[in-house]
């Protein structure tokens, strides 16, 4: 479908309204109205020229002078002589034109609609053609229709004006004309009804197709046509399927977060229902928290009701004895007053004046006995009850203690995170899982000691108010048991169960002097700085290319069991080497760094084997002895050491490959040298049995000997220039123990044995003298044997 058929639909109205509205045009050849197209530039869309080419405004200005008219059509006429004079070829421009607004495009989308069918686009090509060029050169054919239309009018207007004479004359010669008209205007009328017919149908048809473009703008599917030509001109536009890839990601991505959005109401619905239940637990909670302390009130109430009752009633027992005692006694009195009463008056009446007396006098003792007691008339109590306050203080503390915070429950401390803690310092982390109101918690916690009972351990306790601690001051590689409460107004909560943290190890302490080295790997040994055990070692090395970057790790060797390790290196390297420590708690600061070089091999001397004469200078690589006293002497010795040589043994050599030392002597020393088994005898000489191959300088009357002894064997050998610096090579590899005077580059002996161990370099001394050590130094190229 064409994109531009919107335009050429009203281009062809137009045209078809400005012929209705005139006479029927004067039909024209084929072969005029193809070569009569004239084709505008578009770049005449937005200048003056363009009101010659747009028909519906010619049509619009009906009022216009019959001579503009036929101005603009003789205008046309010369422009279309003058591109036929030019030679202007006219479907070069057409192709031009059709792949400069995409209508070769429209050709393939109307073959794949009508299924491939050539024959079909060919026959509705000639009124797509006549659109186009009544679209794009419809001033030639409008101007010359509506200039013979008009032309025809005003003659018919003028013969009007002539008498009648003139008038038949005339109508005989129109009819005339009309007759011969005739088929051509039938013809024409046949082919503009079948033109009109296949527009509507082909109209219907592209308003049928859907856009190709969509409008950025207007946020709808567009034709490309409009947007060259339409109102979507000036609107930013894309492709559809690119728009609808754009459409589909935005749905995409307002989907995903839809569904998070979900994810969230359901989260959210599940923390309301999680609220639900809390808030019945909660009352639950308040409710048997306002029972028992009701409870608690009441029964404070009813003891102090108790005890005021029992302290009234006391009170009035109290009195009623005291006034029963009184009663009695004034009773007991009126009786004695009573039988005194009856005594005296049957005393008058005593005839015998000597019984009379008798019984007077006694009678006058009693009354002045009995009236000389004080009677007491006084009540011995008040009727009146002391006024009893009951103390509620008791009671207003426990009702203010009525209120909707409970003691909160018991917290759950957590295990400890691996790595988190240092030598010193412990970080506990504990969890609340409630809603209940706490102010502060209470950490307590001790050193685990199994020696010691636990109980005898001291406990400490702080507070805090987070959910976490960190501890310091504490011991390297310890362990301590650790637990906590939370407290509130209400109370303190039931101490959470017990965890036990560890803190992290010392430095370990790397033993420099035991280090042993070659040009590619290196033996590194070290201790424990603490008692208790730890997990495992880390190794770190760092290559020195200068002494700025000595700190940069260039490799970590980990989960080390033991306090030793066999390190790769590289050859004529220098290597700073520090170990760590681990454990759960976490890794130890690193041990003091040592420095090796990997240019030579390098060991250390065995001061466990040494002989007890001989004795080790303090570089660690020189040995001596002073005077030679009986080997066998009762000196103390190690299990270890040399009994009857006065010797020493190296380092293990455990790398293979080669090895390279030197030893210098005295001249007028006696000694051996070489390399042993670690389980050579140390009750015997080196050389004297199969796990020894040592190099043997003796004096004798006669000369210096040398001897190259391994089972008590040597070859005849004679060297003249005694050597005082003797070069060792040992070669693992090709089963050599080659001896060199290094001072003049010359091979002494090789001993070829089959090591079937690794082996150890030995020292002895035969007479008093020194022997100093070189090690790490280069195997020298002319060590080389054939």
């Amino acid at each position: 479908m064409s994109s531009r058929s919107g335009s050429r639909r009203e281009h062809e109205t137009s045209d078809r309204s400005t012929g209705h509205s005139a006479s029927p045009a004067v039909p024209e050849s084929s072969e005029i109205e193809a070569g009569g197209l004239i084709f505008y530039h578009m770049d005449l869309y937005g200048s003056k020229e363009r009101f010659d080419i747009f028909p519906e405004e010619l049509s619009g200005q009906g009022e216009r002078s019959l001579g503009d008219t036929r101005r603009e059509s003789a205008l046309s006429s010369e422009k279309f002589q003058h591109s036929q004079e030019a030679g202007y070829d006219l479907e070069k421009e057409v192709a031009e034109l059709a792949k400069m607004y995409g209508l070769d495009e429209d050709r393939e989308k109307e073959l794949e609609l009508l299924g491939g069918h050539p024959e079909m686009v060919e026959s509705r090509r000639p009124f797509a053609h006549t659109e186009k060029e009544r679209s794009q050169g419809s001033v030639y054919n409008a101007s010359k229709s509506s200039s013979s239309v008009k032309d025809q009018s005003r003659s018919t207007k003028q013969w009007g004006l002539h008498g009648e004479a003139s008038q038949d004359e005339d109508e005989s010669k129109a009819r005339a004309k009309d007759d011969a008209e005739s088929p051509i205007r039938s013809g024409e009328g046949l082919s503009s009804s079948g033109i009109s017919d296949e527009w509507n149908s082909q109209a219907v048809s592209e308003e049928e197709e859907s856009g190709n473009v969509f409008c950025s703008t207007c946020k709808i599917p567009i034709r490309a046509f409009d947007k060259l030509f339409g109102e979507h001109k000036d609107h930013e536009v894309t492709k559809l399927p690119n728009a609808m890839e754009s459409e589909k990601e935005e749905i995409h991505k307002n989907m995903c977060k839809l569904e998070e959005q979900i994810a969230q109401m359901e989260n959210f619905a599940s923390h309301l229902e999680e609220i639900f239940i809390t808030v019945e637990e909660n009352f639950g909670r308040q409710e048997e928290n306002f029972e028992v302390h009701y409870n608690n009130a009441v029964q404070v109430l009813a003891q102090k009701y108790e005890e005021q009752l029992e302290a009234l009633g006391e009170e009035k027992r109290q009195k009623l004895e005291a006034l029963y005692g009184q009663l009695v006694s004034c009773g007991e009195l009126l009786d004695t007053c009573k039988e005194l009463t009856d005594t005296t008056q049957e005393l008058y009446l005593e005839n015998d004046k000597a019984n009379f007396m008798k019984a007077a006098i006694t009678m006058v003792d009693r009354l002045e006995e009995f009236l000389k007691k004080e009677v007491d008339l006084e009540l011995s109590t008040v009727p009146d009850f002391e006024e009893r306050v009951i103390d509620f203080s008791e009671v207003e503390q426990l009702m203010n203690s009525i209120n909707i915070i409970p003691a909160p429950c018991a917290p759950v401390i957590n295990p400890q995170a691996p790595n988190v803690a240092t030598g010193t310092s412990l970080r506990v982390c504990w969890s609340l899982f409630s809603d209940d109101t706490v102010e502060c918690y209470q950490l307590c916690y001790k050193t685990v000691n199994s020696e010691r009972h636990s109980d005898e351990q001291p406990e400490h306790t702080l507070k805090v108010k987070e959910t976490y601690c960190t501890i310091t001051n504490l011991l390297p590689n310890t362990q301590y048991e650790f637990w906590v409460s939370a407290l509130n107004a209400s109370g303190i909560s039931p101490p959470s169960e017990r965890a036990v943290y560890v803190t992290a190890p010392s430095p370990p302490t790397i033993k420099s002097k035991k280090i042993q080295s070659c040009e590619n790997a290196a033996l590194v040994c070290w201790e424990s700085g603490d008692i208790n055990p730890v997990d495992s070692y880390t190794v770190e090395l760092s290559k020195l290319a200068d002494e700025e970057n000595s700190d940069t790790i260039t490799e970590s060797i980990v989960g080390i069991p033991n306090c030793e390790v066999l390190i790769h290196l590289q050859p004529t390297q220098s290597y700073h080497i520090c170990v760590r420590a681990l454990n759960l708690g976490g890794s130890s600061e690193r041990s003091d760094p040592v420095l090796i070089h990997t240019t030579g091999t390098y060991f250390c001397l065995n001061e466990d084997t040494a002989h007890p004469l001989l004795a080790i200078l303090d570089d660690g690589f020189t040995i001596a002895c002073d005077e030679l006293e009986n080997p066998e002497c009762d000196l103390p010795v190690y299990d270890n050491s040399f009994t009857r040589c006065i010797g020493i043994l190296g380092s293990l050599i455990p790398f293979p490959g080669k090895h390279y030392w030197e030893v210098e002597v005295e001249e007028d020393t006696e000694y051996r040298i070489g390399v042993a088994f670690e389980n050579t005898p140390r009750h015997g000489y080196l050389g004297a049995n199969n796990s020894s191959w040592c190099m043997r300088h003796i004096i004798t009357p006669s000369r210096h000997k040398y001897e190259f002894l391994h089972s008590g064997m040597t070859p005849d050998i004679r060297i003249t220039l005694p050597p005082r610096r003797i070069g060792i090579l040992l070669d693992y590899e090709n089963c050599r123990l080659s001896f060199f005077n290094a001072d003049i580059a010359q091979h002494l002996y090789t001993f070829n044995s089959h090591f079937q161990h690794y082996v150890h370099p030995c020292f002895a001394l035969e007479t008093p003298g020194i022997l100093r050590i070189l090690t790490g130094t280069a195997v020298p190229p002319w060590t080389a044997l054939p």
